[in-house]
């Protein structure tokens, strides 16, 4: 049986595919991986609970953050592994700038001081900036004005937890505050609700969370939400990856739908979480 050219050009074509295929093959095992620690994730996330985010160390898997995490770590194939040790969201971007974590994911807020030494993922979360006054004090200091007009030239004592975001923005939104800085959100709380404190500042979504957990504080404060100022929070990454970062963005791209969370959606969540 003779063999026509045609013939033998169809199987050499054959052959080209799948040599390239077994190329391409080889070459995707062999392709730079995202994850640079071996076969684990290594990701800062804070000691204390900030629900429904994350749960304080050794307390569960529960939460946004912790399903991000987990999520990302599955596409990427390899284990999560956390680091808690962080005592303030400070403390974990430090970790990922050191190289000791690989991503920083624990309701991470984005700012210019902080893109100096980590890498942002686009954000997944969008809040209002927001503040809680003792309402006593604050009619004292607005003295019949609407407390709305006193806000941006507020010049009393102003709280804030030291090692978050609001205790970078708060020099530059409100400058002549006296800024008072915290380790903790209850004892900045306590102090608004005995009027050692005339005001805090932090996103709108812990400030409404405060209301759920007790109504009572409705008597005592009152809440002001800024709405031309805005808290995105977002996912950091070592500077030093940029395939992991890219890998990240891509991840909250096309597993979650470029889903951006509002304030509303993550009270939702919380409530539902209050009453399991």
């Amino acid at each position: 049986m003779s063999v026509t050219r045609r013939t033998l050009l169809m199987a050499g074509s054959g052959g080209l595919l799948i040599s390239q295929a077994q190329a391409a093959g080889t070459q995707a095992q062999n392709a730079p991986k995202p994850v640079a620690s071996g076969d684990a994730l290594r990701i800062a996330m804070p000691s204390f609970a900030s629900n429904p985010f994350f749960p304080a160390d050794g307390q569960g898997d529960n939460g946004i953050d912790m399903e991000l995490a987990h999520g990302i770590a599955a596409q990427l194939g390899v284990e999560p592994v956390f680091d808690r040790s962080a005592a303030t969201f400070d403390g974990m971007v430090n970790l990922v700038s050191s190289g000791q974590a690989d991503l920083a994911i624990g309701k991470l807020s984005r700012t210019l001081l902080r893109g100096r030494s980590i890498v942002y993922s686009r954000p997944y979360a969008m809040l209002r900036q927001g503040l809680i006054a003792n309402r006593l004090n604050l009619a004292r200091i607005a003295q019949g004005k609407p407390p709305e007009q006193i806000v941006r030239d507020f010049s009393g004592d102003l709280g804030v937890i030291e090692g978050s975001s609001f205790a970078t923005y708060a020099p530059t939104t409100f400058p002549h505050a006296q800024i008072r800085r915290f380790a903790s959100w209850n004892l900045i709380i306590d102090a608004i609700r005995n009027g050692t404190l005339d005001m805090a500042y932090r996103d709108d979504f812990e400030i409404k969370k405060l209301m759920v957990d007790d109504p009572s504080m409705t008597v005592v404060a009152r809440s002001i939400t800024l709405t031309d100022k805005v808290d995105t929070i977002a996912v950091g990454v070592r500077p030093d990856n940029p395939h992991l970062a890219a890998f990240v963005d891509l991840y909250l791209d096309l597993a979650r739908g470029q889903q951006v969370l509002n304030t509303d959606e993550i009270i939702a969540r919380y409530r539902q979480g209050s009453k399991a």
